[in-house]
């Protein structure tokens, strides 16, 4: 009999773990619950969530190919080997399937799970799903981890020129089994759902995923070069939380792309080479965690930059994460956020920039509070995208390049659009004023607050703090 332990992978099409474990034998499903490590690893409710609603959905496509889906939970991942250890004694289980993950954590664990299902002559075969190219295949000429993206990017285009991977489909059916597929709560006991307004914004299930891939491509995709940086506008393929939870495969997002550029990965429409980009900069961050496990230990990429006089403001801190700062385009993205648990791209650069440079806060409280808050919430994501807002990561941002929000605003939400639509105390103001409200006064009531910083002198404070590491 065969296990496949669902955890970061909830689709049958293009799954790599269940096509092997299918080959080979009977197969059962596995998914486990953890909710003290959810919270020790900062996962948001509504990612938790998330998974929860495609797992049930996921719980019909493995009905239709026979294979039951047994759920159960333990605190932590210390428990899992011996559950593991337990359920394949139970069930008979000759082989474990496992696609592979990439944090300290998960690697630790799953080496755990692998030396106890050993003792017992179980073998854990791990495969290759959640990326392009396994972290180490990819190296410098001394045998190094790319620390450069656009290093990087070369290679990878290199060898998928030579070698495009193509997604399965989802596998033949098997013979029924006799074991019964458990039940999902909705919501887990213990567990608040996010509001339905925001369950709205993300349907769960592959249906719903390979739908959104397709409208992407055939709708937007063409376009995102020009519109992907434009957050009033539906300019990019809102496909992260899908990718992150593993109801969809980056081969499957790379064949969609390719499918619209007639094959071509650089050269051609400008929209599909960009999002082709974008799914590189997902794969060099996670072969970043794989190099580097010290970003796995919240730990600054740059060593040196530990040393950076970080300041203790938790007021500001606090006006940052409510979406009082008396910026308005940083705002409407921290009220978009805690609205619909994702953040559009260009504002989570600003909105990290504004933190961890302005206001010369710690970037590891950004990237906390993004965890909390994501739906989409990757840690290498997530740390290589604060890092290189912060200055402190690989491929970094130079120090001294500090995105104004007002200009920012002024560029790419030239009409106030995005701000009018989060932030409705300002629809009132022109086009002008809205990205930097005069202030309020007995003649001119706007129900907002004043700037908590100085945007000049918070500039020249950041760059003086970064001058002196040298």
């Amino acid at each position: 009999m065969q296990l496949i332990w669902l955890r970061s992978d909830l689709r049958v099409h293009d799954n790599s773990a269940l096509h092997a474990a299918m080959r080979d034998g009977p197969t059962v499903a596995l998914y486990l619950l953890t909710p003290g490590q959810w919270r020790q690893h900062d996962d948001a409710p509504c990612k938790v969530d998330f998974w929860l609603r495609n797992l049930a959905r996921l719980r019909d496509e493995l009905q239709r190919l026979n294979v039951p889906l047994l759920v159960r939970q333990c605190d932590d991942w210390s428990a899992v080997p011996e559950l593991l250890g337990r359920l394949c004694h139970e069930q008979r289980i000759d082989t474990v399937h496992i696609n592979d993950e990439y944090g300290i954590n998960e690697q630790r664990r799953d080496q755990a799970t692998a030396t106890r299902l050993a003792a017992d002559g179980v073998a854990l075969q791990r495969h290759l799903d959640q990326l392009l190219f396994q972290p180490g295949s990819l190296l410098t000429r001394t045998g190094d981890y790319y620390k450069v993206y656009s290093q990087f990017r070369a290679l990878c285009l290199q060898h998928l020129r030579a070698a495009p991977p193509v997604p399965r489909g989802r596998p033949a059916a098997q013979a029924p089994l006799s074991i019964a597929s458990d039940t999902i709560a909705d919501p887990l006991p213990g567990c608040q759902p996010p509001a339905d307004s925001l369950r709205s914004h993300w349907p769960a299930g592959e249906p719903a995923a390979l739908e959104a891939l397709t409208r992407f491509a055939d709708e937007a995709m063409e376009d995102y070069a020009e519109r992907r940086d434009i957050p009033a506008e539906p300019g990019t393929s809102r496909l992260s939380p899908y990718l992150a939870a593993g109801v969809l495969s980056p081969r499957q997002c790379l064949h969609a792309a390719l499918t619209c550029n007639q094959g071509e990965f650089d050269t051609g429409n400008s929209g599909a080479t960009t999002w082709i980009n974008e799914l590189l900069w997902r794969e060099f961050y996670k072969h970043i965690l794989v190099g580097y496990p010290r970003v796995s230990r919240h730990r600054a990429f740059r060593p040196q930059t530990e040393a950076l006089p970080w300041r203790d403001a938790p007021q500001e801190l606090l006006a940052w994460q409510q979406g009082r700062t008396g910026l308005p385009i940083i705002d409407a993205a921290m009220r978009q956020l805690q609205a619909t648990g994702w953040m559009h791209n260009r504002l989570r650069m600003l909105v990290a920039m504004f933190l961890s440079k302005n206001l010369l806060i710690d970037w590891r409280e950004g990237e906390r509070f993004f965890m909390r808050h994501l739906i989409d919430g990757d840690l290498a994501a997530n740390n290589g995208g604060w890092q290189w807002s912060a200055s402190t990561g690989t491929d970094a941002v130079p120090y001294f390049r500090l995105f104004n929000p007002i200009t920012q605003s002024q560029r790419f939400d030239p009409k106030g659009r995005f701000i009018r639509h989060w932030l409705p105390e300002l629809a009132g103001l022109d086009d002008k004023a809205i990205h930097a409200p005069p202030a309020s006064d007995l003649f001119n009531p706007i129900d907002y607050p004043t700037p908590i910083v100085d945007l000049a002198a918070s500039r020249e404070r950041a760059l003086a703090a970064f001058r002196d590491l040298a």
